[in-house]
């Protein structure tokens, strides 16, 4: 097994490209005239379930609630915002969303935040070098808790001695686990089996299109109708071509099809130590090339280029779809700006041509953390408290990790989207989640996914061939990961 001094190591000195970002930082409320209970009101019940049934009994771990500062490192304020709202026993020092990183108190024990940004892999190389330093730091300076993405969660799930195991070392039972999505445990489990994260987020992910250029192009917004037009890439494609004619972009950016895709894939970008661009990628690149060259689309970037931005709003209003998970609507939409299409519900939902999942953020323990007792409740209540899984769904339009959650919502007018129209997308959300694989994901997504997309950007212009493009990124790819080969 890699040793993570080697791993870390490099790392620091790589720099892996552009992270998940999020578009913008306004909380869409999943119904305007719905009022959820608010949990960290409540005191947090630390019972485990009397009927647990596990490998390992959360009463046989010992675990340590002695520091004095429960430090978690982070690359935006979304954690800090849940807990703030959220987490029973936590006392945020503000009241104020934007201030969630000013920290508080849970249970009487300090908690500060160390925020550093994903852009240029800084969030990773300040992790890795406090990681690398956490046996010899100060015990106020411990690294309590810090948090992954699915793009780079493998390089530290294997990592053994900077990880906690999370039902050996921290007592949480598979019982507690149970209502989690496969797949969420599944990007999180080592190669021992050994699981070493936990999140509250299933980004299962979907289509997301105008009700408007809908009902005008397709004859009908509703979300079964809008689903036959686009339920394979051929029908998808069919429909690009009638919204072409009628002056609609299909998509703002080929780049918002690349996850359908790279999800989808029987291989990944690196196999056994190689790099090498596999046929479904191959295929997104073909079927990209000719939307932009039909002009149904752009080579634009996925967050910043004008027509994907433009389209969120009433005007011109004239992009028909994006993909994107539940986070999309929470923080892409642009929900609160009143020239927005979201703030009219003017979005509807559905699942697309494949299935697929995009993003997510997991919870890990530190090894040589003084606060495992804390931070095993935290991850209690994050991620499998049904009350606080509700709350954080209804509240913050978040698809939660929690089956009998999503279960529940999809079936009740609490479940209803305001931005969507009021449609309820929690079923068809939860069916993606049951579909989602993730036995593909290795620790160089990142930085191979995102710089393959940049590369493809020369070639969809008509400035580089494909050949050369590809020879570009194979370029940058081992720059960043010298230990691959061609």
């Amino acid at each position: 097994m890699k040793k993570i001094k080697k791993t870390l190591a490099l790392s620091l000195a790589l720099a892996m490209g552009l992270s998940l970002v999020a578009c913008g930082e306004e909380a869409t409320t999943v119904a305007d005239n719905t009022e959820a209970t608010t949990v960290a009101d409540t005191e947090a019940d630390t019972t485990a379930p009397d009927d647990t049934e596990a490998t390992v009994d959360d009463a046989d771990v010992e675990l340590d609630g002695s520091g004095a500062v429960i430090n978690i490192y982070v690359w935006n304020k979304e954690f800090a915002q849940r807990m703030q709202a959220h987490l029973p026993g936590y006392e945020a020092a503000s009241d104020d969303p934007e201030a969630a990183l000013d920290g508080g108190t849970y249970n009487g024990v300090k908690v500060e935040f160390n925020q550093v940004d994903n852009a240029d892999n800084k969030y990773q190389d300040n992790l890795d070098a406090a990681l690398l330093a956490q046996a010899d730091a100060a015990a106020d300076d411990k690294i309590d808790i810090f948090l992954v993405e699915a793009d780079y969660a493998k390089k530290y799930v294997e990592q053994q001695d900077y990880v906690l195991d999370i039902n050996k070392d921290l007592g949480i039972t598979d019982d507690e686990l149970s209502k989690q999505y496969d797949y969420t445990k599944q990007v999180m489990t080592d190669v021992d089996g050994n699981l070493r994260g936990v999140s509250w987020q299933a980004c299962s992910a979907g289509l997301i299109y105008n009700r408007k250029i809908a009902e005008e192009v397709l004859g009908s917004q509703d979300p079964e109708k809008v689903q036959e037009a686009v339920a394979d890439w051929d029908k998808f494609f069919e429909t690009a071509a009638t919204m072409k004619e009628k002056g609609y972009y299909m998509t703002g950016t080929v780049n918002t099809t690349m996850r359908v895709y790279s999800n989808n894939s029987s291989k990944n970008f690196v196999v056994d130590g190689k790099v090498a661009v596999p046929d479904d990628i191959k295929k997104w690149v073909d079927d990209s090339k000719k939307m932009i060259d039909a002009e149904q689309s752009t080579s634009q970037d996925l967050w910043s280029g004008d027509v994907v931005t433009k389209g969120f709003m009433k005007d011109p209003g004239n992009v028909f779809c994006y993909f994107g998970p539940a986070w999309y609507f929470n923080f892409c939409l642009s929900a609160a700006d009143p020239a927005s299409i979201a703030a009219d519900g003017g979005w509807g939902f559905v699942v697309g041509p494949q299935s697929y999942y995009w993003g997510g953020t997991w919870i890990c323990c530190a090894a040589g953390s003084d606060n495992t007792e804390q931070v095993a409740q935290i991850m209690r209540d994050m991620t499998t408290n049904d009350d606080v899984m509700k709350e954080i769904l209804m509240t913050d339009a978040d698809c939660v990790n929690n089956k009998n959650v999503l279960d529940e919502m999809a079936g009740s007018d609490d479940g209803k989207v305001a931005l969507l129209g009021d449609q309820n997308p929690w079923a068809a959300l939860a069916e993606g989640a049951e579909n989602v694989d993730a036995s593909n994901l290795t620790e160089y997504d990142q930085g191979t996914v995102e710089s393959f997309q940049q590369s493809m950007k020369a070639y969809f212009d008509g400035e580089s061939s494909y050949d050369d493009a590809v020879a570009e990124w194979t370029k940058s790819v081992l720059e960043k990961y010298p230990n691959l080969s061609e």
